[in-house]
């Protein structure tokens, strides 16, 4: 009877935080959709040709307006890579789509308060700034050779298909493009697809952190994060935040909830932030970079992300500190409350259904033959789009048109 006791409990406790989070997640997948929906990936490699300041900004901003979800954003970035970015550029846009997108910010905010999402933007520019530097010091042009090599053989990573769609619409102003029919159109994939490429990391995240939450006691937590002695802490924390996540196997907004069990645990600011940073570097991506790049490349982006990360996290840490803006309680609401009757219930209730909406529409113009190619290998991708006629009425990465299906609904 305590073994189901304590398995009801850590379900519980995750209920509880996805409870807290829902709402979050429904209005940051809808930003999102409607960014990637007026955004176009068509010109991106073009642009991001060199590792000047000006390319590193530009595939920072192409980030912050693609998906969330980390594979995606791992596959995206070797695509572009092959047609012509640098790769600089290539990095620096995996790491603003994973840190800098709106939905991260929003569930940060709101779980875990506003102080953490102004360091997790703040820390992402600078991880960006910081690659840059690094990768203009140590990156050679063989590496780059190697990298071009490696990533010509095709190896098959993980959502490929996702990241090779953009249903984007073309022609107008940002609100013409928005409110016309094709806009909503668009954003309804762009917004059913994202989650369904970043829910089994919710929900591990999620299990996980309800787990950790009810059966780890606090004073591990406090031990191993050094929670005695704060400068110790400070320290220890930017270095043992990513390597944590490393082995959490859990990526995209998914880190989230283990981050709350952390911060409450007693690990730093600094080391929480570094933690959520590291969703790039969590095993499974690791062997994917070995696929894409080769074990000599995986292992050059391993080392220089992780130094990023930790380096971000010690500055925010200290920036934050100096200005007195840290926060100091450490009960996360979600986990001390559980559910209630409250505004976030109503806003659960009405983001649900604007959920509902999407989904309607998704489904009505051709989309579960999009969630069919999702995981479909980028070459697979660009054979499709030089199709005279693409069958599952999809588009690629060139390739803007609605299917007739949506063409029909609009």
């Amino acid at each position: 009877m305590e073994l189901v006791a304590s398995i009801g409990q850590a379900l519980l406790m995750a209920w509880s935080m996805l409870w807290e989070i829902l709402w979050p997640l429904v209005l940051g997948f809808a930003l999102s959709g409607i960014v990637q929906a007026v955004v176009s990936h068509q010109s991106m490699a073009k642009a991001l040709g060199g590792d000047s300041p000006k390319n590193v900004t530009l595939a920072m901003l192409f980030g912050i307006a693609s998906s969330s979800c980390s594979y995606a954003a791992v596959a995206l970035a070797r695509s572009i890579f092959q047609k012509g970015a640098s790769f600089t550029s290539a990095m620096a846009f995996e790491l603003a789509s994973t840190n800098l997108v709106i939905e991260l910010g929003i569930i940060l905010i709101v779980l875990m308060g506003w102080q953490f999402m102004a360091a997790e933007y703040l820390g992402g520019i600078l991880m960006v700034i910081v690659l840059a530097v690094i990768f203009r010091l140590t990156l050679t042009p063989h590496l780059v050779q190697r990298a071009k090599e490696q990533a010509a053989k095709g190896k098959t990573g993980r959502m490929e298909g996702h990241a090779a769609m953009d249903m984007s619409v073309s022609g107008g102003s940002f609100w013409q493009k928005l409110l016309s029919g094709k806009g909503f159109t668009a954003v309804s994939p762009f917004f059913v697809m994202d989650w369904a490429s970043v829910w089994v990391d919710i929900v591990i995240g999620l299990l996980i952190a309800g787990a950790l939450a009810a059966w780890v006691p606090e004073s591990f937590w406090q031990a191993f994060f050094l929670s005695g002695n704060p400068t110790l802490a400070k320290i220890e924390g930017p270095l043992v935040g990513p390597l944590v996540a490393m082995f959490s196997f859990v990526c995209s907004v998914g880190n989230v909830p283990l981050a709350v069990v952390l911060w409450r645990g007693g690990i730093s600011f600094g080391g929480v932030v570094s933690f959520i940073f590291a969703d790039l570097i969590i095993l499974p991506i690791l062997d994917i970079y070995r696929k894409y790049y080769g074990w000599k490349i995986m292992s050059y982006i391993f080392v220089t992300f992780y130094v990023t990360m930790a380096v971000a996290g010690y500055v925010v840490e200290f920036l934050f500190a100096a200005l007195g803006i840290i926060p100091q309680n450490r009960n996360v609401v979600a986990i001390t409350e559980g559910m209630q009757w409250n505004y976030t219930t109503v806003l659960n209730i009405l983001f649900l259904l604007l959920a509902a909406v999407f989904v309607i529409r998704f489904l009505r113009t051709g989309g579960p033959a999009m969630l069919k190619m999702m995981n479909m290998p980028a070459h697979k991708m660009e054979q499709d789009q030089m199709a005279p006629h693409n069958h599952h009425g999809q588009q690629g990465m060139e390739h803007h048109e609605l299917s007739d299906e949506q063409e029909k609904i609009r």
